[in-house]
């Protein structure tokens, strides 16, 4: 072979190496734009449904899409679904009562169910029965009041008597028109114009929306008189275990700074603490989400028990004094949910930790079925060591890999998380009394959510403490047994209901 024909070989050899290099690289950037996309592709449908981010930092495409598919799934039923109630759900029909109010004799038939022939004059063979249970009509009953007047011996000064409810010389309604304002605005959760509207057309006469107003007021200072709030926190402190959660609401009119004049900054809060169960539901206002604002409630104050919370930061500053924490394991599947949504293989370990943490759940379940009171302690290493491994296997997977600049990548940020707060996510696996998820404080915050939605807004932070100091004291009387029209009309007396601390 000549010189030149191998200085030809040689600079061919080279250039196609040249392009297989070049090819190599492109193919590792093509593997690795595919990587990303595949990655941001599931980012496009995140929303509050299927991650752990709220409604108010939804994009506007994902509200609508969220919309979009709760009014389709309300609108279209399965072609394998009847109408009504289906197979095997149990119904909740009324049972009859051996103490009825009153007894009274239907008119016997007037023909013959068979034939048609008429009955007039055929003899009575037996009795069969049947119970209507019904209230009186609505009828609005005025009733004058003949007030007495009495002229001191010593003083000489004349003092007149008042009505059973009202002041003398004047026209009001009763406690049984405002204990109806009440339930429909709070408990129906009826804007205060159209509860006004809906009394009017029950009533007959003229309601305002003023007295709807007036009738929280009525209610709400008995409450303070009482110290109602001082009780609800005595009770509290007496629980081995509370809920707690806060969500955003809209407030018309902010509250200013004594110093400055300005409006106070951030966006209003209701905060909720309640018992697992319904025994104990206290809702309250604070101005902002800060530590400061929440701190300032004193809402746990003094509290030695377990607290079941999500990982706001606020919550934080009680850890110290607390007997415990519960991280909510319903928002920690929701996270991971989303993070192995990004991609299911490279992100596998956020579904083995979701399975993980559901059959943790399981077992806590069967334990207390079987009368156990504490988990089998191999069991719980196993189901431990597995949480561990998977939570360790997503912080070294995503350690480096590339997201958003400056920002770790998600799947990184939770791993992260899961491990500085294991001890926290397991707590329920260890004392049986306290739920593995804050559903209950999330459920507790629905009915301010579903006030919101029918009326828009509350005037100003007064107005919605009086909501909250309403709904409290309905939803825990009702929580101990009380029918909450006998805890208006209890209050509206001057008599409320009060909670008293277990043991007490």
């Amino acid at each position: 072979m000549s010189p030149i024909e191998e200085a030809l070989r040689a600079e061919l050899a080279a250039e196609q190496a040249a392009r297989a290099a070049e090819r190599a690289a492109f193919e590792a950037v093509i593997a690795r734009l595919e990587a990303r996309i595949a990655e941001l592709e599931p980012r496009l449908g995140m929303d509050s449904t299927n991650s752990g981010t709220p409604t108010s930092k939804e994009s506007i495409q994902a509200a609508a899409r969220r919309k979009a598919l709760r009014q389709t799934s309300e609108r279209q039923r399965s072609k394998d679904r009847r109408p009504g109630g289906q197979k095997c759900h149990r119904g909740a029909s009324l049972e009859p009562t051996r103490d009825p109010d009153d007894t009274r004799e239907a008119e016997p038939p007037a023909e013959c169910s068979g034939c048609g022939q008429g009955l007039a004059g055929a003899p009575l063979t037996g009795w069969s029965w049947g119970q209507v249970w019904d209230m009186p009509p609505v009828a609005l009953e005025k009733v004058h009041w003949r007030v007495p007047k009495v002229r001191c011996g010593g003083c000489g000064r004349t003092t007149t008597a008042t009505p059973p409810f009202g002041q003398a010389g004047t026209v009001t309604y009763g406690p049984n028109v405002n204990a109806a304002a009440i339930l429909l605005s709070s408990q129906g959760n009826v804007p205060v114009e159209r509860t006004a509207m809906v009394m009017a057309a029950l009533l007959g006469a003229s309601v305002s929306p003023g007295l709807v107003a007036r009738a929280h007021h009525r209610l709400t200072d008995p409450l303070e008189q009482a110290d109602f709030d001082q009780a609800m926190k005595d009770a509290r402190q007496a629980e081995d275990v509370l809920c707690g959660d806060q969500s955003p609401v809209n407030v018309l009119g902010k509250d200013l700074d004594p110093v400055s004049g300005q409006p106070e900054p951030g966006a209003e809060h209701v905060v909720t603490l309640r018992t697992p169960d319904a025994r104990l539901i206290w809702y309250a206002p604070v101005s902002s989400r800060s530590s400061k604002a929440l701190a300032a409630l004193g809402v746990l104050d003094d509290y030695a028990g377990y607290l079941v919370r999500d990982d706001y930061r606020g919550w934080e500053q009680f850890d110290a004094r607390l007997a415990g924490v519960q991280q909510c394991c319903q928002h920690l599947l929701r996270a991971l949910k989303a993070v192995h949504g990004l991609h299911p293989s490279w992100q596998q370990w956020a579904e083995e930790v979701r399975v993980v943490l559901r059959e943790a759940n399981a077992a806590v379940g069967a334990a207390i079925a079987d009368g156990h009171d504490q988990l089998d302690p191999d069991l719980l290493a196993e189901l431990r060591a597995r949480y561990d491994h998977a939570v360790g296997w997503g912080e070294i997977t995503n350690r480096h890999r590339e997201w958003d600049e400056g920002k770790n990548h998600p799947g990184y940020v939770l791993a992260r998380r899961l491990k500085a707060k294991a001890e926290q996510v397991w707590t329920f696996t260890r004392t049986f009394a306290v739920p593995w998820t804050n559903n209950a404080s999330e459920q507790a915050l629905k009915g301010p959510k579903r006030h919101q939605a029918v009326s828009g807004y509350w005037h100003t932070l007064a107005t919605l403490g009086r909501y909250c100091r309403v709904r409290s004291y309905l939803l825990s009387a009702r929580g101990h047994g009380v029918r909450t029209i006998d805890a208006i009309h209890a209050a509206l007396a001057g008599h409320p209901w009060l909670p008293t601390p277990i043991g007490a």
